[in-house]
């Protein structure tokens, strides 16, 4: 089967790899579309792992075989794959933290070599730990696989949505208007909550507003704090959503952020960035200040019930179609986007 391999700091090789052999209690799943990720993106850009990899974790497609043990599964389901699953028994897990579980972490869907995800080739194997606790989801027929590919990123914005309590009535800010942040403002006006966005594209900005944003501002705009306590009759936010690595951003947010209110860090920043803080201003101000990194089991059902029915528009975020040969010049795209570049999805060659 052709994959794209991991061979090194920015090199991507095109080539042929032996399809995964399946356990009893495995599947091969046939990768129909596979949505680039801008983690994928850094692990391709930056020495993170050791070469050679196979990644990609977006993925949806056709169930092509199953172990002689799957008896839940059949040949020619469509499916979404999640690529890690918790043990649901360890102490993150009973305290609710299930992505810092070392099982969750561990990412067990491959197409060679070490497992590294997998949705960037012709077949993907789902490991029996995934295949029999959930991590298999049926797409209904009504359902194309390029929706059904937003449901592991839109789990992990809806985790992000949960930590932070938004609830309706609230204003949130997102910083950043692109794929994940226009997928936030659409999450933030299903749960009846408002959202200001932020971006340096117009394209956003004006993308934001069509999506459900209240208002939507330049990044740089000089009188961003004036113009978010106007929206906000003169209180600021109830929370802010961090979706950029900026540290402008955080600054912004903390501005903009009403006192008793909270800052969320979705976006994950280069490791060198240190931001200077007076504790005082969290102190006085009572401002809460959390991270929320990457997906949440518990929420997997209601993220495939968001996407599947249709209650965010995801598919107005497609920007961007490439092929799986071309994955280098959608990184370079995504990298280096143009005024309506969204969200990018990746097709292995079909049969």
């Amino acid at each position: 089967m052709k994959a794209q391999v991991y061979r090194g700091v920015n090199q991507l090789s095109y080539e042929s790899v032996p399809i995964p052999e399946l356990e009893a209690d495995e599947v091969l799943v046939q990768v129909r579309v596979v949505g680039l990720c801008q983690s994928d993106i850094k692990k391709i850009r930056h020495p993170l792992y050791e070469p050679p990899r196979i990644f990609g974790h977006e993925t949806a497609g056709t169930i092509a075989a199953v172990g002689d043990a799957v008896k839940k599964w059949r040949v020619g389901q469509r499916v979404a794959v999640m690529h890690h699953v918790p043990c649901m028994h360890c102490s993150y897990c009973f305290h609710g933290n299930f992505s810092m579980c070392e099982t969750y972490k561990n990412i067990t869907t491959t197409a060679g070599f070490v497992p590294s995800g997998g949705g960037f080739a012709e077949y993907v194997k789902v490991p029996g730990h995934i295949v029999n606790n959930g991590g298999l989801i049926p797409i209904p027929g009504h359902v194309s696989f390029d929706r059904a590919s937003f449901v592991e990123p839109t789990n992990c914005c809806l985790k992000a949505i949960k930590k932070a309590g938004i609830e309706a009535g609230q204003t949130v800010l997102v910083t950043g208007a692109g794929p994940i942040g226009l997928m936030f403002v659409m999450l933030v006006k299903y749960f009846g909550a408002k959202a200001i966005a932020t971006d340096l594209l117009p394209s956003r900005i004006d993308k934001a507003v069509d999506l459900g944003a209240i208002a939507a501002f330049d990044a740089r705009d000089p009188d961003l704090h004036t113009k978010v306590h106007s929206v906000t009759g003169g209180l600021g936010v109830d929370v802010t959503l961090i979706a950029v690595p900026s540290q402008q951003a955080f600054f912004q947010a903390l501005d903009c952020t009403r006192k008793g209110g909270k800052i969320l860090f979705f976006a994950e920043f280069a490791e060198d960035v240190q931001i200077p803080l007076n504790p005082n201003v969290l102190y006085r101000r009572e401002i809460d200040l959390m991270g929320s990194y990457s997906s949440a089991f518990p929420l997997q059902s209601l993220a495939a019930e968001i996407v599947f029915d249709n209650r965010i528009d995801v598919d107005a975020l497609i920007s961007d179609r490439y092929s799986l040969e071309e994955l280098s010049v959608a990184v370079d795209r995504a990298l280096s986007p143009t005024p309506d570049t969204y969200k990018i999805l990746i097709y292995p060659p079909s049969e």
